[in-house]
């Protein structure tokens, strides 16, 4: 007779109790599995379970646009403006009236062209914060209503901004995003970092070529080591752009014509008839950077430079014809006229070239009639690596990365590269420059070129023995201890390219934000929500412990916690 257990044992239990599926029909092959649906929770749709709760959102703010989408991406799901076309009220339908494109715009100042057009400005003496944080709204919540399609008060945010901008600012951001979206955590990363990770590198120069200022940013090991905001950015090619349509519109109409880079007073007035959208229209697609003159005389170093540029798809193709050059610069490019879109204007294509060279190289200014924040793109560039400790800048030199929206203007980064190359070749890295100091290294070359023994002569004292060897001409004695380790140390590892120039392509600095997050790496600036609506700005720990505790800086944007042992939050690079 059977016992107890063993009856227990021998029935089957509720979890594997048997179905009814030998009572129905075999389906016919092949078929459909049926799915089987687990809901998670009471509250949550099986339908919409695909996407993990953990999962955040990637916002990053600029000074005219602002990017979102989900981690784990390689490109944001919406990049929005902030135009007057996009701060319209509800029920306003004016753009739609018949006629509204070939209305008399009025004109616009200089100092203020394109204001509209910007979430804010560095200088906050002009700015309501107030309309920044309705814009801010507004944007981040049309992109959570219709992008990105979900519920903005479990998602974790990471926010890119600049790691240099005002307090009241930053305060704005975070409030607006804290108290209108109720978010639970914040995390904050910075531009340079981010474009070095999606670059693929530890170190790098990070050239940023934005709207109102151009940023470069020297980035060693993750970490920001130094940091120049020249004022030569897009903001300025685009009005050298409208003045040369404006110029050309007033020849079509029977005045006398102008030219880009024209300083007469009719040309330089203080006021533009051309708005921003056209003039931006006419810079994103007939906007170009001439080469560097006497490139093809170059020496090697300079020619290596363009070899180097081809594996990493940043060169120009030059064509080896130069009368097929000259056909393409004389072609004329029909554009429609700013007062009138149903008649064109023709413009040379050779003159669109000029407002990126005026703008971004001053090639029609001397050096000594600008400012510090005035210079060049390329002589700030060769400033901020002569300003980096000689391992950083053998490092930084072979990985200068071009990103924002002037980056992709066709034929500026070959120029700049060329124009650095020509720099050091002439100089060195020698910070001293005058008439001076080049007398001073002609006759260095000078005392060196007559101090220099001769090859043969050099071989026959090596070689004699009687001849007693100075320590300078005498060969190294090699260690076998200390060539084993160095063998043992690289084995595995690859060389690292230094000491030479060249140029690396990114993916920006959304799609390194995407990848760190991707791979659960927590930042160092990393707000809670309570403790900001609690304390504020005025909370922020200041001092050295506020950091990560497996972090090798507080420069880096990126570590593996978010505050240190004692609690509290920092804001690292923005404090």
């Amino acid at each position: 007779m059977a016992t107890a257990a063993g009856y227990f044992d021998r029935k089957p239990s509720s979890s594997v109790r048997p179905g009814l599926s030998h009572l129905q029909p075999d389906p016919p092959s092949p078929h459909t599995p049926q799915q089987q649906r687990r809901v998670s929770s009471a509250f949550s749709s099986p339908s919409i379970s695909y996407r993990s709760e953990e999962e955040a959102v990637i916002f990053e703010f600029g000074t005219r646009h602002v990017s979102a989408g989900f981690t784990g991406e390689s490109y944001p799901r919406c990049k929005l403006g902030f135009g007057p076309e996009e701060s319209r009220r509800v029920g306003d339908y004016r753009r739609w009236i018949p006629g509204y494109g070939e209305r008399q715009r009025k004109k616009q100042r200089v100092g203020s062209w394109g204001e509209d057009h910007e979430l804010w400005q560095m200088d906050l003496r002009g700015t309501d914060i107030g309309i920044v944080e309705d814009k801010i709204e507004r944007a981040v919540r049309e992109a959570f209503t219709k992008y990105l399609l979900l519920d903005s008060k479990s998602r974790r945010l990471l926010v890119i901004l600049p790691s240099v901008m005002p307090h009241q600012l930053l305060s704005t951001v975070l409030a607006t995003l804290f108290s209108n979206f109720q978010t639970p955590s914040i995390t904050l990363l910075s531009p340079p970092v981010l474009s070095t990770v999606a670059a693929g590198c530890r170190s790098s120069l990070i050239v940023d070529i934005g709207w109102r200022e151009t940023t470069l940013t020297a980035v060693y090991d993750y970490r920001e080591v130094y940091q120049a905001r020249p004022t030569r950015a897009m903001r300025m090619v685009t009005l050298e752009m409208a003045r040369l349509l404006e110029s050309y519109n007033t020849q079509k109409k029977g005045n006398k014509p102008g030219t880009a880079g024209d300083t007469s007073e009719d040309h330089r007035s203080d006021v533009l008839g051309i708005n921003l959208d056209q003039a931006e229209q006419v810079t994103t697609r007939m906007a170009w950077c001439q080469g560097r003159q006497g490139s093809s005389d170059a020496p090697l170093d300079t020619q290596d430079v363009s070899g180097q540029l081809g594996q990493v798809s940043i060169a120009e193709d030059k064509p080896s014809d130069q009368s097929r050059n000259a056909n393409i610069d004389d072609a004329s490019i029909s554009i429609p006229s700013p007062s009138s879109p149903r008649q064109c204007i023709s413009i040379p294509f050779s003159q669109f070239a000029p407002p990126v060279e005026t703008s971004l190289l001053a090639t029609s200014k001397q050096r000594y009639d600008l400012d510090d924040h005035e210079q060049p793109l390329h002589i700030l560039i060769y400033k901020t690596l002569l300003s980096l400790p000689p391992d950083g800048r053998a490092v930084c030199m072979s990985r200068i990365i071009f990103t924002g929206g002037g980056s992709n203007i066709p034929g500026l980064k070959p120029r700049l590269l060329d124009e650095l190359s020509a720099i050091v070749k002439e100089r060195g890295w020698d910070p001293v420059e005058g008439k001076a100091a080049d007398e001073r290294r002609r006759r260095l070359k000078e005392i060196s070129s007559n101090r220099q023994l001769p090859r043969s002569t050099h071989e026959e004292v090596l070689k004699d023995p009687s001849n007693t060897i100075p320590a300078a001409l005498a060969p190294q004695v090699s260690d076998p201890i200390e060539d084993k380790l160095r063998r043992e140390q690289n084995k595995g590892s690859k060389d690292t390219i230094s000491g030479i120039i060249r140029g690396v392509e990114t993916l920006g600095a959304w799609a390194g934000g995407s990848l760190l997050t991707n791979l659960r790496i927590k930042g160092v600036v990393n707000i809670e929500r309570d403790s900001f609506l609690q304390h504020g700005l005025a909370g922020v720990r200041r001092d050295a412990e506020a950091s990560t505790v497996q972090q090798k800086g507080p420069g880096t944007g990126v570590g593996r916690g978010g505050t240190s042992e004692r609690g509290g939050w920092t804001l690292g690079t923005w404090a």
